[in-house]
């Protein structure tokens, strides 16, 4: 009995040892980066604070690059200059796919580990990738949105047509609106980067009466919604429904003061945590050769996709991510 005993703390103790000289093979050396668009949102802040949080783990070096406004081509040439400094690893979120299938492939080729985090590139070489199921969002939000309006009444889209993301999240509410043939989708606007826009629009959308009514407005992505929900509060638009997508602060206080029906959340933390820790263990683990299409080997040591969550939030359970906030940032 005391061998046993002795065997099971000796275990307990390696196993933080084991854990912590897996982060110790690591240095500061090691450069990671994280690419994007529109870097000032809060939710691109909330990716790059678990990304930052994982670096200190690893005791690595995370970068984190893009433009502050939707520039595809912006975006585009920060990730060829990741790639010319030939960093241990890059976490991307895609503007558009076809445009960065090319330089992903590049990437790989060169060695250097890419996984897609939030808007993916399926059709590229990129390891895996990390973020929301992105179609059941759309589902989620569809539902809650067929629910109010009773199965029926002229709806409008905010988005930005492309990005693969917001894709599949239309995609998914045009699923659950297939079912109720009396929602009608009347337009799909492309806010191209700019809430200003979808605001303006807005406007115009509310002048629309009787039958050319819009009942139902939808936001697939998280700037467009808090200008929207401006709009209906500024003309006391009591009887139209808005659904938003993610879960920064102003959101949650909109749902709560009534001008917004709901948001989907995502766990964009989580995202950018797990990516560079899933990054530094690639490195660390580099496969010989590396050149190969993990997507469509039955025997890859990578998963296609990690989902790291959605969930529909209302005023049941806005303050619970409010808290959720407040305590993540004390």
């Amino acid at each position: 009995m005391r061998r046993l005993l002795s065997f099971v703390l000796a275990a307990a103790v390696a196993a933080p040892l084991f854990a912590l000289a897996g982060c110790m093979a690591h240095s500061k050396s090691e450069h990671y980066y994280l690419i994007s668009n529109n870097l000032k949102l809060p939710y691109w802040k909330s990716v790059n604070d678990g990304f930052a949080a994982a670096a200190t783990e690893y005791t690595v070096t995370p970068e984190f690059r893009g433009p502050d406004t939707y520039d595809v081509q912006a975006e585009l040439a920060e990730l060829r200059r990741a790639i010319a400094s030939k960093p241990a690893g890059i976490l991307i979120s895609v503007a558009d796919a076809a445009s960065f299938r090319e330089d992903i492939n590049a990437a790989i080729q060169a060695n250097i580990p890419v996984i897609t985090v939030d808007s993916d590139a399926p059709t590229s070489q990129r390891l895996f990738f990390i973020g929301t199921n992105n179609l059941e969002a759309g589902h989620l939000g569809g539902q809650r949105l067929q629910e109010k309006l009773g199965g029926k009444g002229n709806v409008v889209f905010f988005t930005m047509p492309g990005q693969p993301n917001l894709d599949e999240r239309l995609k998914g509410y045009n699923d659950i609106f297939a079912d109720h043939p009396g929602i009608k989708v009347v337009d799909v606007f492309d806010i191209k980067g700019n809430a200003d826009t979808a605001f303006d629009q807005t406007e115009k959308y509310l002048a629309k009466t009787g039958a050319d009514k819009i009942s139902g407005f939808i936001c697939l992505e998280a700037s467009s919604g808090k200008a929207v929900a401006e709009v209906l509060k500024r003309h006391n638009a009591t009887d139209r429904t808005l659904i938003a997508m993610d879960v920064d602060s102003d959101t949650l206080n909109l749902i709560k003061g009534g001008s917004l029906e709901a948001t989907v959340s995502q766990k964009p933390y989580t995202m950018g945590y797990t990516g560079l820790k899933a990054l530094a263990d690639i490195h660390a683990h580099l496969p010989k050769p590396f050149q190969n299409n993990y997507q469509v080997n039955a025997f890859s040591k990578y998963p296609a996709f990690i989902d790291t969550g959605t969930a529909l939030v209302d005023k049941s359970n806005a303050d619970l991510y409010l808290q959720n906030q407040e305590e993540a940032t004390r």
